[in-house]
């Protein structure tokens, strides 16, 4: 009897998620892209990694500084993972350099988007660039020399800084001075009286105008580095008892008094200087990266807003739903008579779920509505149809989860804006995050309570709706409505329901059901009917779920899986996990939305859900899957998975040694792109509304 635990049997989470930002790279070298797009993907594997350190790193050398020893999944220490994290990253980091310096910056050239130095630029710029200094710059500067009176300055995380070298002419002595870069002011200078997008970089002119910030000094050196800092908040929330305090104030933290993680540097760095700031971050040369490209470089974000269409993705129109149109009453109406499912970005968010809920805010014979919100715009269409409907009377709920990662100080700003509104504004279930996305609205009908309920598997943000693929849900099924009332009862009592009618809630009984669901799998396949397990999530990491695959594989369950990110569980090997195959899709939009298919002996079952199978979303998050039941909407989301695993362009294969291989069309077939095949049928289904 093999051991299914054993750690030889899984992928080690970090590198899985380095793995999943190099695929993020790729996307950038690929061509069929339009050139800023392609930029997007450069800056956006910036930022990923500086999550990844403020979180991941930072855990590890959390766990090294208290002599904590937890294995990971495939048995290594944290001292291991660190060091393999650094020998992964540092190609990566010089792959990443090469791509945006070598291709995306000369191609931006030739579309007349530049960047200068300042010593290479013509007096009349020069002279731009100093008035500007002069009006918006040195204002606003505040130079931190080191020295008895000044200790070591606090340096905001990620913020971008100069490290100056000066000679003391008076007292013939040399310094070290820190200066912050501020953050609101325009990172990209542009330049005028040029054609096209001429810019410099914003630390360029401060250096060329140092002279001015420090009088009487000799500038010896201005070099750029960055500090990263540990970011993950953590609350005793026994002890808390103002959470909404309690999270602001680590928040603060956050900024600058956390501890430092990573230090990035241009090359050139002097060494002396160097070890002079390690010593005080407590940092040592692991803990050092060395970019030959400018740091920051989310700030280039910017570039998106230009307005060149050529150099973006075509724009798109959404799919509506015809029945959700016309008098307020219509999209009650519709519901009422079946369900209904939208994919998003495909079919449109703002005629749908906020159609729905501002018909909701104003319509007479809405009586209540309550929802979950873990993400969302700061000045979101669906936070204002909450707040019409407080002013209009209604009964509304909104609970609003403090906890989530990076939106902590965004959800507290907006959750006060509702409480004012009259909005009954719960913050959050103790020791747990909720993480599950659904409305719930009660409609007198006929002097009849009638329920509706929109599930989802994506987040209530006009935002990301339009960038990440998510499959919502309407149903006004009575069923599906008790047990979103028992869900927000839970959420706002702590109350322990036990009796869910369709759906699985975590950390409740949503493990205990997809074990259920892997379990039956194995009981019903035979040789003549094997099982099968098709789903489709973001991450895998699950001790316990990966070896139940495994015993499902084993059995002769055919297991397909579309992992777009983390995954800890090895396909492919022989007698153990040989039936399973995995693939990740990264494209133009970030795939997002979690499906599962059982085939239960041919009586197949469709799931969604909030969830990822990891161990955080079953055991320490409010999560919901539910049935779809309804013949046409399993069909819609068969076709889904179905498209997702025929695309042969965008599509990587997980291998059992934990690489991905990127697949190709075989020879004679056609390349075919799954997120394009569904903007297709966009196209298709607006044509046949034009005949």
């Amino acid at each position: 009897m093999k051991n299914l635990k054993d750690y030889k049997y899984f992928i080690n989470r970090e590198i899985s998620l380095i793995d999943f930002n190099e695929r993020v790279l790729h996307e950038a070298m690929d061509e069929r892209h339009p050139l800023l797009e392609r930029m997007k993907f450069c800056i956006i594997f910036s930022s990923n990694i500086d999550e990844f350190f403020m979180i991941r790193v930072a855990g590890l050398k959390e766990q090294v500084d208290s002599n904590v020893v937890e294995l990971s999944y495939d048995g290594k220490t944290p001292k291991e993972q660190l060091m393999e994290i650094r020998h992964k990253l540092i190609p990566l980091f010089e792959l990443h350099r090469n791509i945006l310096m070598e291709d995306i910056y000369p191609k931006l050239k030739e579309h007349h988007i530049e960047f200068h130095q300042y010593n290479e630029l013509e007096k009349s710029d020069k002279s731009f660039l100093d008035d500007y200094f002069d009006k918006y710059v040195f204002p606003v500067l505040t130079p931190l020399s080191f020295g008895p009176a000044n200790p070591f300055p606090n340096l905001i995380n990620c913020s971008l800084n100069i490290a100056f070298i000066l000679y003391d002419n008076i007292k013939k002595t040399q310094i070290y001075s820190f200066l912050q870069v501020p953050n609101f002011l325009p990172r990209l200078v542009k330049l005028p009286n040029r054609d096209g997008y001429h810019y410099i970089l914003f630390e360029e002119i401060i250096k060329a105008n140092a002279f001015k910030i420090y009088p009487g000094m000799q500038i010896l050196g201005a070099y750029n580095f960055r500090v990263t800092r540990d970011a993950d908040i953590e609350i005793a929330e026994d002890e808390a008892e103002d959470l909404l305090y309690e999270i602001s104030e680590n928040i603060r933290k956050r900024r600058w008094g956390m501890q430092p993680v990573r230090l990035e540097l241009n090359p050139n760095f002097p060494k002396e200087l160097l070890d002079f700031i390690l010593e005080y971050l407590g940092l040592s040369d692991e803990d050092v990266y060395i970019y030959n490209r400018p740091l920051n470089l989310p700030d280039f974000l910017t570039l998106l807003d230009l307005d060149l269409p050529a150099l973006k993705d075509p724009p798109f129109t959404t799919r509506i739903i015809k029945e959700f149109q016309g008098d307020d009453g219509a999209i009650f109406e519709a519901i009422s008579q079946k369900d209904y499912l939208v994919h998003h970005p495909y079919d449109s968010f703002s005629n749908s779920v906020l159609r729905f809920l501002n018909i909701a805010s104003t319509d007479p014979d809405v009586l209540l509505i309550k929802i979950t919100l873990y993400r969302t715009d700061p000045n979101s269409p669906i936070l204002e149809a909450l707040k019409l409907a407080a002013e209009n009377g209604k009964s509304v709920t909104a609970f609003v989860e403090l906890k989530a990662r990076f939106d902590e100080e965004n959800n507290i700003v907006w959750a006060k804006k509702l409480e004012k509104s009259g909005v009954h504004v719960v913050y959050g279930v103790p020791h747990l995050k909720t993480h599950c996305k659904i409305a719930y609205i009660v409609r007198k009908e006929q002097d009849v309570f009638r329920t509706y309920v929109h599930l989802s598997t994506g987040n209530y943000n006009q935002t990301t709706a339009r960038i990440y693929t998510d499959v919502g849900f309407f149903t006004s099924n009575p069923e599906f409505g008790k047990d979103a009332a028992l869900l927000f009862n839970f959420l706002t009592s702590y109350s322990h329901p036990s009796e869910w009618k369709h759906f699985s809630v975590a950390p409740i009984n949503l493990y205990q059901k997809l074990t259920r669901l892997i379990d039956r799998e194995i009981e019903k396949s035979t040789p003549d009917n094997p099982g099968l397990i098709f789903a489709k999530m973001n991450q895998l990491a699950h001790r316990e779920l990966i070896p139940k695959l495994y015993e499902a594989s084993m059995a002769g369950v055919k297991i397909q899986l579309l992992v777009r990110g983390v995954c800890c569980l090895r396909p492919g090997m022989p007698e153990i996990s040989e039936n399973i195959e995995v693939r990740s899709i990264l494209g133009r939009f970030l795939e997002h939305s979690r499906i599962f298919y059982f085939k239960n002996g041919g009586d197949g079952e469709f799931y969604l859900s909030s969830a990822d199978w990891m161990s955080r979303n079953l055991h320490n998050r409010i999560e919901v899957m539910f049935p779809v039941y309804q013949k046409n909407l399993k069909n819609t989301l068969r076709n889904i998975l179905d498209t997702n695993w025929k695309d042969n362009t965008k599509s990587w294969r997980l291998n059992p040694d934990g690489t991905y291989t990127k697949l190709k069309p075989a020879e004679g077939e056609e390349p075919f792109i799954a997120q394009e095949k569904f903007l297709e049928e966009i196209q298709i289904h607006q044509n046949k509304l034009k005949k």
